[in-house]
Parts: C-alpha cells; sequence; structure tokens
C-alpha cells in the first residue's frame, strides 16, 4: 500500500524519549462499510456488548476486507485449534482462561537493525488498527469468515530494520506448561515454530491481530498478539507470539517438521494439491449445524488477485 504508516525508527523506549504516539499518525483510510457485514451480525455483536461490557478497540475500516459476512463471536471463539491447550475443539475456549496475557513481551532478533525485547504496548503504540473481515481455511477442510483487528505486519519489520541479506521471517509460540496444558504432554515439539518467506511477511494483506469484533483477542485466539495470513492454511498464522526472527535460510516450522509430506512450508490454500488423507477441493463452513455447507475451495482462499505473483515460476505442487 503506497500510504503505508512508515513512523521513526523503532526502538525500546528509555525516560523522556519521546514514544510512537508522538508520531504524526496515518491519514485513515476511506470507510468502505458503514456496519458489519450484514445487520444481524451488527445487532448480535451490540446485544453482547451491553450483556457483557468490554473495552473497545478504536478501529478503522479497512478496504481489504471482504463483503461476506463474518461469522458470530461464539462461532469464532469456541471452534479452533489451539494445541497448546487440547486438541480438541472447544479445548481453548475451555481451558484458556488459565493464560496470562499481560505483561507480555515479544523479543526481535536476527537480521534486523534494532534488535530488542519489547512490550505489547511498544508494539502497538501509535499504530492504525483496522478491522480486517477475512476469510480462514484450516487445512483440516473447514472456513470461516473472521473479522480481526491488527495493523499490517511490515509496519513493524519496517520499525526494526530489516537488513538486506535476511530472506525469511520466523516466529514462537510462548511456552509456558504450568499455563497451558496441552504443553505438559510430550508427543508434540514445543515451543510451536511458523515461518514465512519474507515477501510474504511484508504483503499488505499480512497482518498482526490483537483484536475480534472490535474487542482484545481472546485467549483462545492466540491473546494477545498473533499472525494471521489469509491466503494460506491457518497453521501458518502462529498464535500467542514471543519471538520474531528474520534470517536468511528458512527457518524450521513445527508441522514442516512433524510431517513434511502433509504440511509443507509455503501451506498456500490450493484445491489441487489434496492433503495426503482428505481432499481441499471443496470445505466445510462452521455454522452449518445438522447440514452443514460445504462450498468449493479457491485458490489461495480467494486472494489469488492480490497474492499469485508471489509463486510465479513456481510449482505449487512441490513447493506446497
Amino acid at each position: 500500500m503506497a500510504d503505508r504508516f512508515r513512523p521513526a525508527p523503532f526502538r525500546p523506549q528509555a525516560p523522556g524519549q519521546l514514544g510512537w504516539a508522538d508520531v504524526t499518525p496515518p491519514q485513515a483510510w476511506v470507510n468502505r462499510r458503514a456496519l458489519l457485514a450484514g445487520a444481524g451480525a451488527a445487532l448480535a455483536l451490540g446485544a453482547r456488548a451491553a450483556a457483557n461490557p468490554i473495552p473497545t478497540l478504536e478501529v478503522i475500516d479497512s478496504p481489504l476486507s471482504t463483503d461476506e459476512a463474518p461469522h458470530s463471536f461464539e462461532e469464532i471463539t469456541t471452534y479452533n485449534n489451539f494445541y497448546e491447550f487440547g486438541t480438541g475443539k472447544s479445548d481453548p475456549a475451555r481451558r484458556a482462561h488459565t493464560l496470562t496475557t499481560s505483561p507480555w513481551e515479544v523479543v526481535i532478533d536476527g537480521l534486523v537493525e534494532r534488535p530488542g525485547t519489547y512490550s505489547f504496548d511498544q508494539i502497538t503504540e501509535g499504530v492504525t488498527l483496522e478491522e480486517r473481515i477475512y476469510r480462514f481455511r484450516c487445512v483440516e477442510g473447514w472456513s470461516r469468515v473472521v473479522p480481526w483487528v491488527g495493523f499490517e505486519l511490515a509496519v513493524l519489520l519496517d520499525r526494526v530494520g530489516v537488513l538486506p541479506e535476511a530472506r525469511h521471517v520466523a516466529f514462537e509460540t510462548l511456552e509456558r506448561p504450568e499455563e497451558m496444558p496441552g504443553q505438559r504432554r510430550d508427543n508434540f515439539p514445543w515451543p510451536y515454530l511458523e515461518g514465512l518467506r519474507l515477501d510474504e511477511a511484508m504483503h499488505p494483506l499480512t497482518i498482526l491481530v490483537n483484536g475480534l469484533y472490535r474487542e482484545p483477542l481472546p485467549n483462545q485466539n492466540g491473546a494477545p498478539i498473533r499472525l494471521i495470513v489469509p491466503w494460506k492454511y491457518g497453521f501458518k498464522s502462529i498464535k500467542s507470539i514471543v519471538r520474531i526472527t528474520l534470517t536468511e535460510d528458512q527457518p524450521p516450522t513445527t508441522w514442516n517438521m512433524l510431517q513434511p509430506q502433509e504440511y509443507g512450508y509455503f501451506a498456500n490454500v490450493n484445491p489441487e494439491v489434496d492433503h495426503p488423507r482428505w481432499s481441499q477441493a471443496t470445505e466445510r463452513v462452521i455454522g452449518g449445524g445438522l447440514f452443514p455447507t460445504r462450498q468449493p475451495t479457491l485458490m489461495f482462499n480467494g486472494y489469488g488477485d492480490q497474492v499469485a505473483h508471489l509463486y510465479e515460476g513456481m510449482d505449487l505442487r512441490v513447493h506446497y
């Protein structure tokens, strides 16, 4: 995006220094929607806020959102994967209340000009939060539409200063078994690791998320800060991030290390490349009750016009 906010250099703030909030804020993008997609979603959100008052985030709408109506808050927060709290879809919602998300720090290191340990407040200070209503596709074959709140990962990477030799971005999830009961099992290599190629990380669609439905991000969905890459399968969108490392070499990623024949490094949504144990040609839409809706899977999850150029010349059956 040509008008991306590029603030002053990013570094841990010492007493008396100016912070990111002192930088002139960016010009707001044109508000493309007066309401959430669908009046029903707006009414449901209002009713929830009245019944359960939670501080709302100051957010602007994004022209990069889909026009599709988002799923309900309850659907999004009670059915998801977060193995740190268990392998069942309801485990995160039942168990994630044990996670302490404040204070929170993220180590940013590797091939950057300003490595350091940054607090959540430092990372989010001065950024313009956008609501990005994105399609979300799980590698397991289910999908939904989610109104995330966040900002472009590129904003943060610009602030820390990416060195010329960097080619990839590695991410790491919190490892705290006393609060994350799934980590007490030794059948999974903790902490959870993910990675992106640098051009993927810098793409305007790639965002760091700290909110959902204009409220702070719930624990079970990856609080306080997670990644969302909407054209990739959901396991690439790592939760509860505590480290971001810029590297020259492709970093190890958890599922690719465990089962490389099933989970590739790129993990682009592709209806023409099946998982070895199931087809990816269609997807089950969450919230269908006894008769769930199935719909065709879109190449790059419907974001091909924006991202297909990143993979020109690549055989996506090999680089899956």
